[in-house]
C-alpha cells in the first residue's frame, strides 16, 4: 500500500455549502422576516427599514452597515422584486461561482452592493427625506456585466411575456441595460423627477454595480492574490546582466507519475481548491496533477 499523502482527505477543510446558497438562503429568510413583522398581528416591518435599509438620514447618522445590508430586504408587496433577483443570481451565479471561487464571488456582490449604495446615496443627498434604497438588483448587475464580459456572444432563449420567443445575446443585454439606466439617471432621477405610474428605479444604484462588475472583470480576475496582498511575478534579469553572465540551463529531472490512489487524493484537494478559490488559484504543479490524473485514474 502506498504511503499517505500529507493532505489526506481528513487533513483539510471541504466546502459543504457555495457561497450562492448561503445567499439565496439569507434573501429568502430576510423577505419571510419582512413578511411576518408587516402582518396585521405585527406591524412591526418598518423597524426593518430603519435598521437595514439604505437612507440619506440613516447613512448621516452613522449606520454604515446599511450599505450592504439593504440588498437583503425587497418590497412585499411587489414579489415579482425578490423572485426576479434570487432566479438572476442563482442562474449567474451558478454559472460564474465555481469561476470566481466563494471568497471572490462574496467580495464581488459584497464591492458591488456598497458601491452603488455610495453611488445611490451621493446623488440623493441633497434630497435628503425619507426616500430608502433596497433590493438585491445592484449586485445582480454586477454579475450581469461581468456575464457579458465572459461570454459576449453566447444565444439566451427565453419567451417574452411568456409568449414571444426572443434570443438575445449577453452583450446586447448589457448595452441594453446600461443605456437604460443612464437615460434614467440623467433625466429622472438625478433632476428628482418621479418616473411615470410611480415607479421608484433605482438607476445610480444599477451603474455603480455594472461598473465594478466590469472592473472585477479587468483588474482583479486572473490576478493571485495571497493574505490581502497582490503577488508580484518573479524579476527577470535585466539585459546588462544577461550579457555578463553566461546563463545556466538546469535539467530538470521529470516526476515519476503519482499512484492511482495518491493522485484520486490530490485531484480531490484541487477540485475543493477550485470550489473556494477558483480556477485562477491553481499553480502550475497542480495543473500538470490534474493533466495526469486523466490518464492515471482508471476508469471503471
Amino acid at each position: 500500500m502506498p504511503p499517505e499523502r500529507p493532505h489526506s482527505r481528513h487533513t483539510y477543510p471541504r466546502e459543504r455549502t457555495s457561497a450562492l446558497t448561503w445567499l439565496v438562503s439569507a434573501i429568502v429568510a430576510a423577505f419571510a422576516l419582512q413578511l411576518v413583522l408587516g402582518s396585521r398581528w405585527m406591524h412591526s416591518e418598518q423597524l426593518v427599514y430603519q435598521g437595514l435599509a439604505l437612507s440619506v438620514p440613516g447613512l448621516a447618522a452613522g449606520q454604515i452597515w446599511t450599505l450592504l445590508t439593504h440588498a437583503f430586504l425587497h418590497q412585499p408587496g411587489f414579489i415579482f422584486h425578490p423572485i426576479g433577483n434570487v432566479l438572476l443570481l442563482y442562474f449567474l451565479g451558478r454559472e460564474l461561482g465555481p469561476m470566481l471561487g466563494n471568497r471572490r464571488f462574496f467580495g464581488l456582490l459584497a464591492a458591488a452592493t456598497v458601491a452603488g449604495g455610495l453611488v445611490w446615496a451621493a446623488v440623493h443627498w441633497r434630497f435628503g427625506g425619507d426616500e430608502m434604497l433596497i433590493g438585491a438588483t445592484t449586485p445582480v448587475y454586477a454579475l450581469g456585466i461581468l456575464f457579458a464580459c465572459f461570454f459576449p456572444q453566447r444565444e439566451i432563449n427565453f419567451l417574452l411575456f411568456f409568449i414571444v420567443p426572443v434570443t438575445l445575446k449577453p452583450r446586447q443585454m448589457a448595452i441594453a441595460l446600461i443605456g437604460f439606466d443612464a437615460f434614467g439617471l440623467l433625466l429622472y432621477e438625478m433632476p428628482g423627477a418621479s418616473l411615470p405610474l410611480g415607479i421608484s428605479i433605482a438607476h445610480s444604484a444599477h451603474l455603480g454595480g455594472a461598473l465594478v462588475g466590469y472592473l472585477y472583470y479587468q483588474y482583479v480576475h486572473g490576478e493571485q492574490w495571497s493574505a490581502g496582498r497582490r503577488r508580484s511575478p518573479a524579476e527577470l534579469p535585466r539585459p546588462s546582466r544577461l550579457a555578463r553572465k553566461p546563463v545556466l540551463v538546469a535539467t530538470v529531472p521529470v516526476e515519476a507519475p503519482l499512484p492511482a490512489i495518491d493522485i484520486r487524493v490530490e485531484v480531490d484537494r484541487i477540485l475543493d481548491k477550485i470550489n473556494s478559490d477558483g480556477l485562477a488559484s491553481l499553480t502550475a504543479e497542480e495543473k500538470r496533477v490534474l493533466d495526469e490524473a486523466k490518464d492515471a485514474i482508471p476508469r471503471r
